[in-house]
């Protein structure tokens, strides 16, 4: 903890499934799947000679031509970037309102610390790259966020989408007028301290009418990231789009021989006994084309293609000329976007959250076979905030923070059996055993007069059974009584380390702990963020 802020920063690898779990153990049996460990410094050696391969110094100054250097950056990093043969670690993330929830600030912090690790390793330069996501439809997830107040309730801010009927990509949306009173309610439910006018006036300005969620999301990350070293570019970059077209017509025209790539993959995923994160879809193109329903997927129908949400049919030359047209119109998914990452700039390493890992999980392959390597796979750290207040409930309770994943009634029924006066539960204890006692020689008495006589007092025992434990929930419930207000304490515990029953990281904004204590908290999250690759 730190002195100066107050502040308790908990770090990990976050929760992940199966999959990535024995990634994470290092578990030689899923090495087919993401290749070398990600604590192997000679599983990074080995990417960098790949990327050497392809990159030369011309492409590496293409790569620079597509980064967005964010105000006070640092652009003789790139100069010494090209000069010296250098490379990238990338993570990134689709655009959320304010920013979104805090992992994306660990993401990129996770993603420094492994490029600064690294670079002294390799002794050449090691950048840090930010893909802002911007392709993304997705607005019913990026149009929101949530936040713990300081009235310790958990509040969700939206902003309306200009038509709900059509799902265009995220940067073609501007915001409209009420976006101004949603940054008002927002910034109602932060602290007001020394702090907080410097970040009150970047959301104002970020998210204000007439600017993009995509263009705010970058001024935001920008304002916090820039001074980390951190560079970004975005999806829908013209120098992007262009230089990713011709990609995505090679897998449009090889969709079906790639289809089979991933679904080879999907299957040895499945027969090792893993779920597989993204299925892979019978005649479904990795693609999305702008149509009449928005961005649409693209599959294969009959010779030609379908859009899936309008169904309007294309042939293939049409595609191709939409999109030579204006390649803004035609975008990678899921799978096929860290390709088109890695096939434009010299990318070492991936940072991701459990979800991403899961799907690199189905690429290797799939990058193999459009030329690449995958990138080494490297975890984020997942950040636990603290605040002394929330500490103190805890150590009143005895608790640790991962006590209060459960719902909450089980807490609070476990503390007050636990806080139940010793005379109380040695009492019911006393009396349960002679219970037992007295109907075990009851029934054995009745046995000898009738033998069906056992069933009734084996009912009447349940019966008594019954009451007991309805008699120690009745004292339980005074218990809570008595302490209602301990328990109220613990409640709101709750909703700042689990609200939603999610890890706050994943939930609650940054702007929060920003508001409250200042910019030296991306600076703890920075120090907490260690690379080790020894």
């Amino acid at each position: 903890m730190s002195s100066a802020l107050n502040l308790e920063l908990v770090v990990a690898h976050p929760d992940a499934g199966p999959l990535v779990s024995a990634y994470l153990a290092g578990d030689r049996a899923v090495e087919p799947f993401f290749g070398r460990s990600f604590r192997s410094l000679s599983a990074f050696e080995a990417k960098a000679s790949e990327v050497d391969g392809r990159f030369d110094r011309a492409a590496r100054e293409s790569a620079v031509g597509r980064v967005i250097v964010p105000p006070g950056g640092d652009v003789a990093r790139l100069e010494r970037f090209v000069e010296d043969g250098g490379y990238m670690v990338t993570t990134g993330q689709q655009p959320g309102l304010f920013g979104g929830p805090l992992y994306n600030v660990t993401k990129a912090l996770s993603a420094v610390r492994l490029a600064e690790a690294l670079e002294s390793r390799l002794g050449k330069p090691v950048l840090t790259l930010f893909w802002v996501s911007s392709e993304d439809h997705d607005w019913d997830e990026a149009c929101h966020a949530e936040v713990i107040g300081v009235d310790n309730e958990l509040h969700r801010v939206a902003v309306a989408a200009p038509d709900p009927r059509v799902t265009p990509p995220i940067h073609r949306i501007r915001l409209r007028n009420g976006s101004a009173e949603a940054v008002d309610e927002f910034l109602g439910y932060l602290p007001r301290t020394d702090f907080s006018d410097e970040y009150f006036a970047l959301l104002r300005d970020a998210f204000g009418p007439g600017r993009t969620l995509a263009e705010g999301f970058h001024s935001t990350l920008q304002h916090l990231l820039g001074r980390f070293g951190v560079f970004f570019t975005d999806a829908a970059m013209p120098a992007v789009k262009q230089a990713s077209l011709p990609l995505l017509l090679e897998e449009l025209d090889r969709g079906e021989a790639l289809e089979l790539v991933l679904r080879t993959t999907a299957t040895a995923i499945e027969r090792a006994g893993y779920a597989l994160q993204v299925p892979i879809l019978d005649g479904g193109v990795n693609l999305f084309l702008e149509g009449p329903a928005g961005r649409e997927r693209i599959y294969r129908e009959d010779g030609a293609y379908r859009l899936r949400t309008s169904g309007e049919r294309l042939s293939r030359e049409e595609v191709r000329a939409r999109a030579e047209n204006d390649p803004s119109v035609l975008s990678p998914n899921v799978l096929l976007r860290p390709v088109i990452e890695s096939s434009l700039f010299p990318s070492l390493a991936y940072v991701g959250g459990p979800g991403e890992m899961a799907y690199f999980g189905e690429l290797r392959e799939y990058f193999r076979a459009h030329g690449v390597e995958m990138p080494v796979v490297h975890p984020r750290w997942a950040a636990t905030p603290i605040e002394s207040k929330i500490r103190k409930v805890l150590d009143k309770f005895g608790l640790e923070p991962d006590a209060l994943r459960r719902p909450f009634h089980e807490v609070a029924g476990d503390i007050a059996r636990d806080e139940m006066p010793a005379e109380v539960r040695a009492a019911l204890g006393k009396l349960r055993g002679a219970l037992g006692g007295g109907l075990a020689e009851l029934k054995r008495a009745v046995s000898s007069v009738d033998k069906t006589l056992a069933g009734p007092v084996q009912q009447t025992g349940s019966q008594a059974y019954a009451a007991l434990d309805e008699l120690e929930k009745k004292v339980v419930q005074a218990v809570k009584r008595e302490g209602e207000i301990g328990l109220s304490q613990l409640e709101k515990a709750q909703v700042h380390l689990f609200p939603l029953g999610k890890p706050a990281e994943r939930v609650q904004s940054p702007f929060y702990y920003l508001s409250r204590y200042g910019g030296a908290v991306l600076d703890a999250l920075y120090e907490r963020c260690e690379v080790n690759l020894d």
